[in-house]
């Protein structure tokens, strides 16, 4: 039983090690998403933390500038979408598929 408890430890340091590797790898990545055929451009970094935002002139029409804002919003979301996509993935990939109970996410 303390053998099962001792190994059963020690791949739990292991993964740990994994997620924070994992983390970091993540932190440098970068995932950029564009909308309006290029007008906005937004890249965010692996834990989504918006790291530029590229906006073409001719995006701006005066007196719509509802739209650009929306532009910008759903550019934003789209690059943390593939950002998080990335993590969860990465996340299967560590935990072997290993199902985690509803409302719990890794690294805790």
């Amino acid at each position: 039983m303390m053998r099962n408890m001792a190994g059963m430890m020690k791949k739990v340091q292991e993964m740990k090690q994994r997620m924070e590797a994992l983390q970091g790898e993540m932190e440098q990545a970068s995932f950029a998403a564009s909308v309006g055929g290029g007008a906005v451009t937004v890249t965010v970094n692996g834990k989504g933390f918006v790291q530029s935002v590229s906006i073409n002139p001719a995006a701006f029409v005066p007196g719509e500038i509802e739209v650009l804002e929306d532009m910008v919003c759903l550019a934003i979301n789209n690059a943390k979408q593939e950002a998080e996509a990335e993590m969860a993935a990465q996340m299967k990939d560590l935990t072997g598929g290993l199902p985690l109970p509803p409302g719990m996410n890794l690294p805790f």
